[in-house]
């Protein structure tokens, strides 16, 4: 079971006259997870070794200054960064005694707060909701910053996650007693934006709490009465438009905790893992009214694990970092540090008696008793239901639709009504189910779209294709549909998570891709990670010095004389005129070449794709060969030009498909005049391919002898002595 251990205090709190608040401002982790950094909402900025119980340093604004947001610390260049009177960024680093005299400058808005990922840079939040990287920013304080909230949104919580390789600031705001989420993606910019669902009239959550984990960012919040909700973003969700609708995001209850008479006024709520949730300021439920404890609930049984009662005050704030909690009460902050093992039913039962070194993983469907029990006598089971799931059907308040019912409301409802209903059931369906359930909304979605040209959902499409529960088998054209709405949004789903496209798609794809303009791609909202690898690939400058793969702008130079038939000796003066090669400009636009890159990357047989590749026109052949050619260049200048974590074609892919488009089409590429440059410089990349394939046998050749060598000098001893007799 999880465990709470013997605290200690960490430092006295300075409150206000009112006594409403601990007056600590945030906490942050600093060099590492024993070295934190407590802001107070006064003037001060203290860095505390907490094993040692003792401040290391502190730093104090003059007065009639105030800080507006926490302090942070950057690891990188070993500075903290904070914010006083909303608009004046200070800079200071640890041997500053003064912080008056460290670097400040004044920006243009009011900043919210600072964020700085582990070994990330800082990134500003202003209260606009725009956000700026912070050096940036600095480098042109006053410039404009725009307007991404509406009037009389404000922002109420923030938090940074660092989710693959990506980092995202993540702020829920507030207009009118709605709340919203908004996940904002720094390399590349882009914002999603999600509407939460309402709680009773006139409740609003307490707390707000995030983490990321299975590629999703997880919400955790809680309202007055005591409903903990959850809600699942994906961080590859579709960017945001400016001006358009916030999504809805659905949520589950993770767990309903009693408050004893009326309501909670200051509680908090913190994920600590995948199963177990530290909450605050929430009465014990063995303990009365009481509401000045710390408990951890597993949220998978529903049990409270352990509990801690706190004396004084509570104000409902707490921070985690690495396995402390830090929470203010009364006069103090305390530290109290805990430990949550992985959440099994005799962890929770508190019968766990010994901790397997190697813990098996849960199995993907849970056994029927009857049939533990009576065997196969006893009648099928039905799908074992989480004491989770049962919470969340008794606590809705309109009747949930099963899947029958929510396929026919597909055949006569409006759009909104349509999303509405597939999301929720998306959110109540079990893994077991989830498969079949699906692709049976899948086709019920296309087949009415095909039907009815009014009828579309982009959004509720993509989060099918999203569950990975689907192929074209199952839902054969989906694909077709999205190439006839132009969505081609969700034409790059399919190709990445559809293992079964077949070549006359492919093709498809790669026809409209190819004869669409770059206008209208660069209108299409496509996937990030795709747009970032692009933009870091075209961008990157060449080193002159690299030659990989046999290939070098050197080696084209001498071979294109001897394609022509000419000599490839140059004179002094020829070569000093000669210019030098200039960097080869990207021949499509960005979201197109993204686009063409899902198409190198989906699986294919030569034998079914070639027939369908001569469907293409000679424009389009010359166009498409241009753009393999220049990554092909690319990547044989660059050093390493795949970049982790990020999708993209392969070198191996790319030469695979110039093969294959030069088999479909060479007779007409031959009489082409446009493609004698081309097809030279193709000519050209083969010849060097051929030459570091020799230049590699020969080496591995080299190598046998050696190896040869080195068996033969085994049959001697580690000495010789010869004689030679004249």
């Amino acid at each position: 079971m999880a465990a709470l251990y013997e605290g200690y205090s960490l430092c006295g709190l300075v409150q206000a006259q009112n006594l409403s608040n601990s007056g600590i401002w945030g906490i942050e982790e600093e060099r590492d997870s024993d070295h934190v950094v407590v802001t107070d909402s006064a003037r001060s900025v203290t860095l505390y070794k907490v094993t040692d119980q003792k401040p290391l340093g502190s730093w104090t604004l003059k007065q009639g200054q105030t800080l507006t947001c926490p302090a942070v610390f950057n690891s990188q260049t070993k500075e903290y960064v904070a914010v006083s009177d909303n608009k004046v960024i200070r800079i200071w680093k640890e041997e500053n005694v003064f912080l008056d005299k460290a670097f400040k400058s004044t920006v243009s808005s009011d900043v919210w707060g600072i964020h700085c990922a582990r070994e990330g840079q800082p990134v500003v939040l202003f209260q606009c909701g725009a956000v700026r990287v912070l050096d940036s920013l600095l480098s042109a304080p006053q410039q404009p910053i725009e307007e991404v909230l509406v009037q009389e949104e404000a922002i109420r919580w923030s938090t940074n996650i660092t989710a693959e390789t990506q980092q995202f600031v993540v702020f829920t705001t507030e207009q009118k007693g709605d709340y919203f989420l908004y996940l904002q993606r720094l390399n590349p910019k882009t914002l999603q934006k999600y509407r939460l669902e309402r709680e009773e009239p006139g409740l609003s959550p307490l707390s707000f709490s995030a983490s990321y984990r299975d590629k999703h960012i997880h919400l955790l919040y809680i309202y007055p009465n005591g409903h903990i909700y959850q809600s699942v973003v994906p961080v590859r969700g579709r960017g945001a438009d400016e001006g358009s609708q916030a999504l809805p995001l659905p949520r589950s209850q993770v767990l309903r905790l009693p408050v004893g008479e009326g309501l909670l006024e200051a509680a908090s709520a913190l994920v600590l893992d995948e199963a177990h949730v530290a909450v605050v300021g929430v009465p014990h439920p063995s303990a009365g009214a009481s509401k000045d404890f710390l408990c951890i609930w597993n949220t998978n049984f529903q049990t409270l694990q352990a509990g801690k009662e706190m004396a004084g005050k509570i104000y409902g704030q707490l921070w985690h970092i690495s396995n402390k909690l830090f929470i203010p009460h009364g006069k103090t902050l305390s530290v109290i540090p805990y430990e949550c093992p992985k959440s099994s039913l005799a962890s929770a039962l508190g019968k766990l008696r010994q901790a397997k070194s190697e813990e098996a993983k849960a199995p993907a469907s849970v056994p029927s008793w009857n049939n533990i029990l009576h065997g196969e006598k006893a009648q099928q089971s039905r799908t074992v239901e989480t004491r989770k799931t049962r919470t969340n059907r008794k606590t809705q308040s309109t009747p949930t639709l099963t899947i029958d019912q929510v396929l026919e409301l597909i055949k006569t409802a409006p759009v909104e009504e349509v999303q509405k209903e597939v999301e929720g059931l998306l959110s109540r369906v079990d893994t077991q189910g989830l498969q079949s359930s699906v692709g049976q909304l899948a086709l019920a979605l296309v087949s009415r779209s095909l039907g009815d040209p009014a009828f579309y959902t982009p959004i509720t499409l993509s989060q099918l294709v999203h569950t990975q529960c689907l192929c074209h088998s199952l839902c054969p054209d989906l694909v077709l549909l999205a190439l006839e709405r132009k969505d081609y949004f969700l034409c790059q789903l399919c190709l990445q998570f559809f293992p079964d496209v077949p070549e006359a798609v492919t093709c498809a794809c790669l026809k409209a891709f190819i004869s669409m303009s770059d206008n209208d791609a660069e209108k299409a909202n496509l996937d990030p990670d795709s747009i970032s690898f692009m933009e870091t690939f075209i961008s990157r400058k060449r080193d002159p010095a690299v030659s990989q793969n046999g290939f070098s702008p050197t080696s084209l130079e001498v071979d294109l004389p001897q394609a022509l038939g000419g000599s490839n000796v140059k004179t002094r003066e020829e070569k000093e005129k000669t210019p030098a090669p200039t960097e080869q400009m990207c021949p499509v636009g960005l979201h197109k070449a993204v686009l063409l890159n899902e198409v190198l990357q989906t699986a294919y047989s030569d034998t079914f794709l070639l027939p369908h590749l001569k469907d293409l026109s000679s424009q389009h052949v010359v166009l498409f060969l241009q753009y393999l050619q220049f990554l092909y260049q690319k990547y044989s200048q660059e050093a390493s030009p795949q970049i982790d974590g990020l999708r993209s074609p392969s070198l191996t892919q790319i030469m695979d498909w110039v093969c294959l488009v030069l088999d479909a089409h060479f007779t007409v590429l031959v009489m082409t005049p446009e493609a004698r440059g081309l097809l030279l410089n193709l000519h050209s990349f083969v010849k060097s391919q051929v030459r570091l394939v020799s230049e590699l046998g020969k080496i591995e050749g080299s190598l046998q002898e050696l190896n040869k060598m080195k068996m033969k000098m085994k049959d001697f001893g580690q000495y010789s002595i010869e004689l030679n007799c004249l």
